[in-house]
């Protein structure tokens, strides 16, 4: 497996039984970082493709849950990343692309990548996350929920 140049973040979301919506954040184990799924492309992979992959290491979540492309774009310095000796040596920095899945049906199971997993409502959930991207992610998707203006699901579901 060699480890494409791109990051993934994915922000979970569900309606709670009181009609607000959710947000999950997951607490790394390696460095207690709060933040979404999160991971990088493998191969040949699609970010999207990648997306769905993540979703379904890190929370057992379906493939079939509904995943948005959100409009949110970032880019990461690869001194971050162990693997950057494997890319072309003028790459500098990696795009990350942001989705959403919508876990409101789902169960799920947290891998051992995470100490936890928290439900937050949004203004809890933004206080909690380290980096800004995922916060600007994060008021991206309140948008498009508050206003029923999700796009299409990018996973054909």
């Amino acid at each position: 497996m060699v480890r494409a140049p791109f990051q993934v973040l994915v922000l979970l979301f569900r309606r709670a039984s009181s009609g607000v919506y959710e947000f999950a954040v997951l607490c790394r184990i390696d460095d207690g970082c709060w933040q979404g799924v999160a991971g990088g492309g493998e191969d040949e992979e699609t970010p999207t493709q990648a997306a769905i992959r993540e979703v379904a290491e890190e929370t057992g979540l379906s493939p079939t849950e509904p995943l948005y492309r959100l409009t949110t774009a970032s880019h990461i310095p690869v001194r971050t990343f162990s693997t950057r000796h494997e890319w072309p040596p003028n790459t500098y920095v990696i795009p990350q692309h942001f989705f959403a899945c919508d876990a409101t049906a789902a169960q799920m199971r947290l891998s051992d990548e995470h100490s936890e997993l928290r439900w937050l409502p949004v203004d809890e959930a933004d206080a909690i996350l380290r980096y800004d991207d995922n916060r600007t992610a994060l008021w991206e998707l309140n948008q498009l929920l508050e206003r029923a203006d999700l796009p299409v699901p990018c996973n054909g579901t």
